[in-house]
This record gives structure tokens, C-alpha cells and sequence, in this order.
């Protein structure tokens, strides 16, 4: 293991982002059933983890809890995304530490805009300063939700 990036003050708990100390398979369970990245292929999670600043949540027994990763220039722009809690481990207050830890991460410190999607955690979200995009108007987006189902059934 790695030095953590951050221990919580009271909790069992700590954060690293060496992704050498991820649990990729636990990862990937989490993941691919959650509803913005069903049946998401491991190659694919992988990757996208790869090439992302990771977050990892670890209990220091019972190993890798949570996940994170911000996808950035690391000058002028993020987009959080995977943001996961095991839910063994909910109730704790751990999603709102792990999101207070990500936003104070010397790497993402001085960007213009950070920017992320969710169906149902606007306010934990918002307890760390996202808020609704104040301009709709100027943002767009190409979606695509079928695309692992399609790369699974290519590779059968």
C-alpha cells in the first residue's frame, strides 16, 4: 500500500490515489450495475480510471470501499464521475469526506469550471459547492447509453 493522500480524523477510514492500491474486480462490481455505467466492460472502467486523477475510499480492515475519479486538464477544467460508496458503508458521512477530499486536492486546486452529472446526490454535492449550471443554454452533450451493451454483444 501507499502512503494515503488523506486519513479521516476520527474513522477507520482514508483515501489514496495510487491506483495500485485499488481493488479494480470490486470496482468494477460496484460499477457496472450502478445506473449511469450499467454493464460497463472492465477494460473500459479500467481505462477510464487510468486516465483520470482516481480517488480510492479504504476502511484500513476491510479494504477498498469506495471510488472516485476526476477527469481533468489539471489547469482550466474537471468532471467528476464514478463517484461510489459500497453500501455496506453508507450512513457514515464517508460520500461527503470523500468529496471533501477530492475538492481539496492540491491537483484541482485554480481550475475555472469543474462540472459533474447525477440522477439523485445534488445535495451532497452541493454541501461541497456544485450548484445547478447556471447556463444551460451554452452546454451540450452527445449520449450514447447503449454503448457497453453494444461492445459486450460485439464481443460475443
Amino acid at each position: 500500500m501507499s502512503a494515503p493522500h488523506a486519513r479521516h480524523d476520527s474513522l477507520p477510514y482514508y483515501v489514496s490515489t495510487d491506483l495500485a492500491d485499488f481493488d479494480l474486480d470490486r470496482m468494477h462490481g460496484w460499477l457496472a450495475s450502478t445506473y449511469w455505467s450499467p454493464g460497463i466492460p472492465y477494460e473500459t472502467m479500467e481505462r477510464a480510471f487510468l486516465n483520470s486523477l482516481p480517488f480510492g475510499l479504504f476502511h484500513e480492515t476491510d479494504g477498498q470501499v469506495g471510488c472516485a475519479r476526476m477527469i481533468t486538464d489539471y489547469a482550466t477544467f474537471a468532471y467528476l464521475g464514478d463517484v461510489y460508496i459500497d453500501e455496506s458503508q453508507r450512513g457514515h458521512g464517508l460520500g461527503l469526506w470523500l468529496m471533501q477530499v477530492i475538492m481539496a486536492h492540491p491537483d484541482l486546486q485554480g481550475l475555472r469550471r469543474r462540472m459533474l452529472a447525477t440522477r439523485d446526490m445534488h445535495k451532497l454535492y452541493a454541501k461541497v459547492g456544485f450548484q445547478p449550471v447556471t447556463r444551460p443554454d451554452v452546454l451540450m452533450e452527445i449520449v450514447d447509453p447503449d454503448m457497453y451493451r453494444r461492445l459486450v454483444q460485439a464481443d460475443a
